[in-house]
């Protein structure tokens, strides 16, 4: 059957297609931007000349950052906290929101147990008890300190939490019949139903774990146990005798070029990339995910 379309129909479908291009180039005017300054010569930078293209084109900015070893090192711990991070999360994750998904009457401690997560959402205990606390368990200067900081978002949990409730309660019944348990339950028949909820999840916690910074301030005391992040956020041009006395010719003659808005232009881009890369692969469930997950029909 061929549906005669109207004419204010055509016109709806055009005016949001148009719309929809306009959306997508104001996301990605803010990149192009940054890319641009980065690539740009320091006198066009500070006299606000770079718009679209780049004037000067050179890339004093990233060899700054790619030229040394630390950055490589801080990429390494970047990575091995969202590999462990979202690893712990999506674990804990789980775990809580498959027993919080039961009624009061199946989980009798299910509303306070639900009722102190949401507290500690909305509250914490501040920030001074928080690193005396990473302190105490010698989590200052590593890598699990980084990682479970934080490593159970209370918003995730409701977002699967629901889900969870959306599903049909037959499921679990016919597995029972059929003599699964609750565990063989979870990660046999469950899990593969989350898939929605969890690719959604996974994207806010790799891009949680990969833009945070002030947790590497906090808990790092030597630059080998920065997190990309936290890096790049210290890097500044400056200069000094000290240092000019030990640099080689092409690197003063780089430094006479560079500034602190290309740099930081060239930090953003640097830090962007991962999650651009990976974004597109779970980005068709993401939004189901959050509207599954969201309310509770």
């Amino acid at each position: 059957m061929v549906e005669n379309r109207s004419l204010g129909s055509r016109a709806f479908d055009i005016f949001n297609l148009v719309f929809l291009v306009l959306m997508t180039l104001l996301c990605l005017v803010p990149i192009w931007y940054c890319l641009m300054i980065a690539l740009s010569d320091k006198a066009a930078v500070q006299a606000g000349n770079v718009f679209f293209y780049p004037i000067g084109f050179n890339l004093y900015s990233f060899q700054v950052i790619l030229s040394e070893a630390k950055f490589f090192r801080a990429i390494l711990v970047s990575f091995e906290r969202v590999i462990l991070g979202t690893a712990f999360t999506m674990l804990a994750l789980v775990l809580a929101a498959y027993p919080l998904s039961k009624s009061g009457k199946l989980f009798p401690g299910r509303n306070l147990l639900m009722w102190l997560f949401v507290f500690c959402m909305l509250f914490n205990g501040g920030l001074i008890p928080w690193f005396i606390t990473l302190k105490t368990y010698n989590l200052i200067d590593n890598i699990w300190g980084l990682v479970l900081c934080g490593g159970v978002p209370i918003f995730n949990l409701i977002l699967i939490m629901n889900f969870v409730k959306n599903l049909p309660e037959e499921l679990e019944e016919a597995a029972k019949i059929d003599g699964a348990g609750p565990w063989r339950y979870l990660f046999s028949i469950l899990l593969p139903l989350l898939k929605p909820v969890l690719a959604t999840v996974v994207l806010f916690t790799i891009v949680g774990y990969w833009n945070d910074f002030f947790q590497g301030m906090v808990l790092s005391t030597r630059e080998e146990s920065y997190p990309l992040q936290t890096y790049i956020q210290q890097l500044v041009v400056s200069t000094n005798l000290q240092q000019m006395a030990s640099m080689s010719l092409e690197q003063m003659n780089r430094l006479s070029k560079l500034n602190n808005d290309s740099l930081n232009a060239a930090k953003i881009f640097v830090a962007m990339i991962p999650v651009l890369i990976i974004y597109p692969f779970l980005q068709r469930y993401f939004v189901k995910g959050i509207t599954l997950g969201s309310v509770k029909g």
